[in-house]
This record gives structure tokens, sequence and C-alpha cells, in this order.
């Protein structure tokens, strides 16, 4: 026998004991009433391209096709029993009686998990008490306060902020208002981006405008999304008094009386009143010489980030979100509740090609850099780290026994 053979077998018994393999982190996103689908699936995928099992747990959404799942699977774990009902009362009622059932089934689930994130809850004076307390929670506030429901409601949105291991926001209003309003924990809040929903733009299945709209021929300004008090539709009609040669598009799903805003447009003003599908929502965006968004106020905006890959010339009131997004060149805002700031804005972006073309190049810009889904997937584990460590797990290994 050689030397060599000799040494080996005992260099063989002194070697150290491998290393247990590092498995991927178990991620569960939640959104129950599918309230943001867009953003679970930015998110979701995101995610997983870093490396994540993911599994998002949702309902179906009714009012048109979502994204793909790329990379993680997709749960329709709540309100599974959905008949077509006209009644919006007899629907609520419907969905609250499974609603429990399914809160409770789903956290027998979660307990696979090494982290859940939090998009939504539907009954949250109900849901916080069910949350489980052996895996850590995060809790992405996209409405710091909730906007119905009261003081109840209130009440609630703090048990669920003390209860969550942390606390994710978009805005820098938002963060200061978690501190300010809530007295969160300052080691709690995670600013991380809303990330801009690139996917529409590269659909197979994009549908051209309708008819009526593909035969305008001069300029359009675009205001999409739904149509709720807060958005500032009224002080948009005011704006447009006295703009001429152009047409503003008010498109989207309505959330509060039509007729009213009916009676208080000026000419040149045209209602689309209904959802704007994924698939539709290229050809609006590309119409658009200008998209406003006259919002009194907001946290992140969905419709925002919508318009931001198609290199849209942005123009947005001076409230949450908007503030961040016009600091990084791809928003042209004015303040909110001055109709007249607003109208000479628009009439400055409608004859400047230049101007609009430098919101274009800034909104494509900020998509591939803030609001890039692989950074904000990035930033999001490093939460998902923070958390976990506090629980006592800095790792994930396959000879880690499932919980």
């Amino acid at each position: 026998m050689s030397a060599g053979a000799e040494l080996s077998a005992p260099a063989r018994r002194l070697e150290a004991p491998a290393a247990p393999r590092e498995r991927p982190l178990r991620v569960q996103v939640v959104d129950p009433s599918a309230y943001a689908p867009a953003y679970d699936h930015g998110l979701c995928a995101a995610l997983a391209r870093a490396g994540a099992q993911v599994d998002l747990h949702t309902s179906s959404f009714a009012y048109g096709p979502v994204p793909d799942n790329d990379g993680y699977a997709a749960h329709r774990s709540f309100y599974r029993f959905t008949p077509r009902l006209r009644q919006p009362l007899v629907r609520r009622l419907v969905k609250l009686a499974q609603h429990g059932p399914d809160m409770l089934a789903w956290r027998r689930r979660a307990a696979r998990a090494d982290v859940l994130h939090l998009q939504w809850l539907t009954v949250e004076p109900l849901d916080v008490a069910l949350l489980p307390r052996d895996v850590p929670v995060v809790f992405t506030a996209h409405e710091i306060v909730p906007r119905t429901g009261g003081r109840a409601a209130i009440a609630a949105r703090r048990r669920l902020y003390e209860r969550v291991d942390a606390v994710v926001v978009h805005t820098e209003q938002g963060r200061a208002r978690l501190l300010d309003e809530f007295g969160v924990d300052p080691a709690k809040v995670e600013l991380v981006p809303h990330g801009a929903f690139d996917y529409l733009a590269g659909q197979r299945d994009e549908r051209p405008l309708p008819e009526e709209l593909a035969a305008v021929s001069g300029p359009v300004v675009l205001s999409i999304g739904v149509w709720r008090p807060y958005h500032g539709l009224e002080q948009l009609l005011e704006a447009w008094r006295g703009i001429e040669g152009a047409e503003l598009w008010i498109a989207g799903l309505p959330r509060m009386p039509l007729e009213p805003l009916r009676r208080a447009a000026p000419p040149g003003v045209r209602f689309i009143p209904r959802f704007v599908t994924d698939p539709e929502l290229p050809a609006f965006f590309r119409r658009a010489d200008v998209v406003v968004f006259p919002y009194r106020s907001i946290e992140a905006s969905g419709a925002l980030f919508s318009a931001l890959p198609f290199g849209c010339a942005v123009l947005a009131t001076a409230v949450g979100g908007f503030v961040d997004v016009a600091r990084d060149g791809a928003v042209a805002t004015v303040p909110d509740g001055d109709p007249a700031a607003m109208r000479a804005e628009l009439a400055r972006l409608l004859a400047d090609a230049g101007a609009r073309e430098r919101l274009a190049a800034g909104a494509l810009a900020a998509c591939a850099g803030p609001y890039a889904w692989d950074r904000i997937a990035e930033r999001t584990l490093a939460v998902y780290r923070r958390v976990g460590e506090a629980f006592g797990r800095s790792a994930y290994s396959e000879d880690e026994p499932v919980r």
C-alpha cells in the first residue's frame, strides 16, 4: 500500500460532518379578498426569482384576468363559493359566512411557512385574533388608516400593528403616520417602495381601444382608476374648464355617484364608467398624451404604477406617494386643492412635447430603478430575515423539521 493510501483512511475519518444544505425560505403571501392581484403577482414573482418558495393565498378576482403564476404557487384559499348574485348585501353576507372557516383552514396551512406576509385582511377585528403566533408575520400597510369602519376599524388596525412583527410601508408619509398617529415602534417599520407593474407592457393578449375612442384624433388626457371620493375628480373637472382642443377621458369603476360628476363636467370630457381590465390598459396608456391623478389623499397608487411602464407623462397632486415618485423625476406635481394650478400645468404639458418626453424618460428610469421588483424583493427578503432572526432562526436548512 502506498503512503498516500495509508494516510487517506485516517483523513477520511477526521473529516467534519457535512453541513446541512440550505433550503428555500418558505413564504406565504396572503390577500384573502384579492384586493391587489397585480401587486401580489409582482411581489411573489420577484421573491421566487430571488430563490424563495412562495405560496399566494387569495381568492378569485371578479373584474377580469389576473397575471399568470410566475415561479410561485397560487391557492384559492378563500371564498370558493361565489354565486352570481345581483344584490351586493347578499354577496357580502355569503362571503362573510365563509370567512371564519376559511381563515381557520388557512391558519392550519400557515404553520408550514417560515414567514407570513399579509397584504390585506378582510375582517380585521376578527382576523387579528386568528393570526398564527408561531410564525413571523409581516403586514404591508397599503392604507395606513382604514378608510371605512370608523373608530372600530381604527382600533382593529392599531391591534394589528401591535400584533405583527414588521410593518412595510411604501412612502415616507406612510412611515411618519405610523410613528405619529399609531405610535408604532420605529424598529418595526420598513420602508419598501411599491413596484411598477411592468408585466402590463408585455401582455400577449392586448386589446385595442373601443372604436369610439380610437376615432379621437386630438390630444388626450387620461384619468384612470377606481373612482372614489378622495380621488379628486371634482377638482379635475374644475381644472379642465378652459382647456380646448383636447379630450379628458375619465375611466374606471365608479365607487361614488356618477351623475354629479356628469353635471359638473365641462365640454371635452368623456366618461368611461367601467373597470378597465389588464389587456385593455396598454391601449389606454399608449394613447394618452398626459395621465393625471388629481387625488386628495393616497399612500401609493396602483394606477400610477400601471402607467409608469408605458413611459407616460404623469401629472399628479403633491400628496402621498406621488411626492416620492416626483423626487425620482417620474411625475410632475401641483398642489392639492388648486384647480387653477392643475389647469395651467395640464395646458403646459399638452403644449410642450419636450416636457412630456422628459417625464416619459423619468418614468421608464424609475421602473428600472427604485420601483423594479427585483430590488423590492431584495429589501423584502431582508425584512423576512430580520423577523426570522427575532424568532431565533437565522438559516433555513433541509434538516430542520417542518413546524
